[in-house]
């Protein structure tokens, strides 16, 4: 007989990063407000979550994976939001930040969540940061407590 094995959303004890990027602070900011709550709610210490201003969402990789080989945290949570303009700039940021994120999560073995909107327009990133389609902040943080329990389950033999 096999067992489900399933991370848990209790954060207490965890020790969070998280990552935001500058460019598109408007956005940004309210991921991290949402970000912020979401650590709160699940039990995560206020003082167990550091913030990690980047200059763009280019940068969050590196950030990410320098935080995530630390040894000083169970997850890192990448926000950003990079809004399509009129040039290639979108396909190139989004596409190597999600990339270089997933990199650093399998390259450590720590969680480090993709938390940044790629969005047609601004209009688009405020409803998923705060408005009408959630807060993705707040989803990134729950993913990332998750994905650490599940870690901290699964290297403890199981459920």
């Amino acid at each position: 007989m096999t067992a489900d094995i399933e991370g848990s959303h209790d954060g207490a004890g965890l020790r969070l990063a998280i990552v935001v990027s500058r460019f598109n602070d408007f956005v940004t900011g309210r991921l991290l407000e949402g970000a912020r709550k979401a650590a709160a709610a699940l039990g995560v210490a206020e003082d167990a979550v550091h913030v990690v201003w980047a200059p763009g969402c280019f940068e969050l990789p590196l950030l990410a994976k320098a935080l995530a080989g630390s040894g000083r945290y169970d997850a890192v949570v990448c926000l950003g939001a990079v809004i399509r303009g009129e040039t290639a700039h979108f396909e190139y940021v989004a596409g190597q930040a999600a990339a270089g994120v997933q990199r650093a999560a399998l390259d450590t073995g720590v969680p480090c969540v993709f938390g940044v909107l790629t969005t047609d327009t601004a209009e688009q990133a405020l409803a998923r940061a705060g408005g009408v389609k959630g807060n993705k902040g707040h989803e990134a943080v729950a993913t990332a407590v998750e994905m650490a329990n599940l870690l901290r389950a699964l290297r403890a033999g199981g459920t």
